[in-house]
């Protein structure tokens, strides 16, 4: 991750920021009003304490004694109201703030290309939406609120002690060169922690995931050890960079306070001075000792705001840093209601990078509308890159595909997209209902009727009705409360309900049992009447009867021709049937 470099460039993301403030700026300045109020009733207490001591203690006035409990009780009133309304405020407009980034940095989740995803971990991802995110609403909250609320009380306060003695005013001054170079240091250290933190957060998020979702290999293959070995070296790495964090902290707030009882101190021996005695009354000493005692307090909150503000900046960068990634985008803007299906590749070439091996390599290809394509070969051979670049997941280096004699870049990319449907090995299921995962996206209008038609043709209805809450049930997590083949059911259905003139087989049938598979296939013999079908198959008798057969070997088209025709070349094809028939 881009790592702040700069005070300046630090000032410019937390600007950023507090754009995000600018929509609730009624509310906004409503709070800082009545921070203000607060602030400005801290100097109270001690404008209180002069007469206190010179007129009702000392000279024993009347009207003083009487008026000044008064005093002293209207201004907890007005700090009471003031301190509620700033603090509530401010948090509305915080957590207004989250919302409307969560929103944003989940929009942009949803329009980044795949390349993005194929590059960057989820867990970090999710980090950034959760973890981060609610960094920085602390930095919008709290830390405007102390920044505000504490540094006025401060200059109130400093007003008050101005107004009673400029030269102990001045004497005290001599602390704030030394406060300053200490915040500068410290502020340094905690954004830098603050992003190791971030990132090891998202490495915490990872391991998880990936040892949650996979718990079931973890298990059969007794990777507990060493998948608790690995999550404890990642977190004794986030431990011990909040220990620095912590320890920068803790060691700030004392140092504050050392140095403004430095300047404490150095008052009080000053004041005693015979010169400086005689022009200063007991009351308005009380006054502006009290007026520094007070201080200590709204000082040691901004010591200790810095740790929360840094965290927020660095918080905020990362964030923004995914905000400003390019998109996806909208591709070219030829509309297509219905494709042919005709498609053409062309010379295309194709690799996952700069610098990296060619996964296609010149792939010249026409499939005619209607016609079921069929791409075998070993792992690696690019079987699965082929069929990407269709939805355009992924565009080739050099070459074009057209899809009726346009090229693909010229269609809208969600126009293109609508022309195909999908179905993998590795089903995608929501955690959400069967209806609306067979209903899925731009499908969700549909009436439930056509939803049970298409569940119907995919041999899913039987199994559906026999839940207790039938089209209403709830799968699950990635589908989990289903078997292999009814999750297959499922993708099948809802393609079956997509109805595109392209449609995508990636090992369709893999998850199923022989019975299954049978009442599959007729399904998916269905599905594919009238659709230029590409079919993606490791076991060679799922696709005997495809009107073509492709054999890939690393990245080229080695072979082509039927079954029959393949097998009596005595090739790859003929090669890899023997393997698999062999027993």
């Amino acid at each position: 991750m881009e790592k702040i470099q700069t005070e300046a460039d630090a000032l410019k993301v937390y600007r950023r920021l507090l754009r995000y403030v600018v929509p609730h700026w009624r509310i906004f300045l409503l709070a800082v009003i009545a921070m203000a109020i607060f602030a400005v009733s801290q100097a109270g207490f001690p404008a209180i304490l002069q007469p206190l001591m010179d007129e009702s203690l000392v000279a024993r006035d009347p009207e003083a004694i009487r008026i000044i409990p008064i005093l002293l009780m209207g201004l907890f009133v007005i700090r009471g109201i003031t301190g509620f309304l700033s603090t509530f405020c401010m948090h509305w407009v915080g957590r207004r703030v989250i919302k409307q980034l969560r929103t944003e940095t989940f929009r942009q989740l949803l329009s980044l290309p795949v390349s993005y995803f194929d590059q960057s971990s989820t867990g970090v991802l999710v980090s950034k939406l959760t973890y981060n995110i609610e960094q920085i609403a602390e930095s919008v909250t709290n830390a405007i609120t102390v920044l505000v609320r504490d540094t006025l009380s401060v200059v109130a306060l400093f007003a008050w002690m101005l107004w009673i003695s400029v030269p102990l005013t001045a004497f005290l001054l001599i602390t704030v060169p030394m406060l300053m170079a200490l915040v500068r240091f410290v502020s340094r250290r905690f954004r830098k922690y603050s992003t190791r933190i971030q990132n090891s957060m998202g490495d915490v998020t990872r391991v998880a995931e990936e040892v949650i979702g996979g718990q079931r290999v973890v298990k059969v293959f007794g990777g507990q050890h060493y998948e608790a070995e690995r999550f404890e070296q990642i977190n004794e790495q986030n431990r011990r960079m909040h220990m620095k964090l912590v320890a920068t902290k803790a060691g700030s707030v004392p140092l504050v306070q050392l140095i403004a009882g430095i300047g404490v101190t150095g008052i009080i021996y000053f004041a005693t001075l015979p010169g400086v005695l005689d022009r200063i009354t007991v009351g308005a000493f009380v006054s502006f000792l009290g007026a520094v005692m007070l201080m200590m307090a709204p000082l040691r909150h901004l010591a200790n705001i810095n740790a929360v503000l840094q965290k927020g900046i660095a918080a905020a960068h990362s964030v923004f840093h995914l905000l400003d990634t390019p998109p996806e985008g909208e591709g070219g803007s030829r509309a297509i209601q219905r494709a042919n299906g005709d498609v053409r590749f062309e010379k295309v070439h194709f690799s996952y990078g700069e610098n990296k091996e060619q996964v296609l390599k010149d792939i010249n290809l026409h499939v005619r509308p209607g016609e079921v394509v069929a791409l075998v070969g070993r792992s690696g051979s690019g079987k699965s890159t082929l069929v990407s670049l269709l939805p355009r997941f992924h565009d080739p280096d050099q070459g074009q595909i057209l899809l009726d004699g346009v090229s693909l870049s010229e269609y809208r990319r969600t126009d293109l997209r609508n022309q195909i449907a999908m179905v993998s090995q590795d089903v995608v299921l929501f955690n959400d209902t069967i209806e609306h995962n067979i209903a899925y996206g731009s499908l969700v209008d549909t009436d439930r009727d056509a939803v049970r038609e298409a569940a119907r043709k995919a041999y899913a209805l039987d199994f559906i009705e026999q839940l207790p809450e039938g089209m209403d049930t709830v799968v699950g997590d990635r589908g989990v409360l289903l078997s292999g083949g009814q999750r297959q059911r499922i993708a099948i259905a809802r393609a079956l309900l997509k109805d595109a003139p392209l449609l995508i087989l990636d090992e369709a049938t893999s998850a199923l049992d022989t019975e299954s598979e049978r009442h599959i296939q007729k399904a998916l013999d269905r599905l594919m009447e009238d659709r230029t079908t590409f079919v993606i198959a490791h076991r060679l008798s799922t696709i005997e009867n495809a009107d073509r057969i492709l054999v890939l070997d690393h990245g080229r088209i080695v072979e082509s021709g039927t079954h029959q025709e393949l097998l009596d070349r005595g090739g790859h094809y003929a090669s890899l049937h023997r393997l698999q028939f062999s027993e």
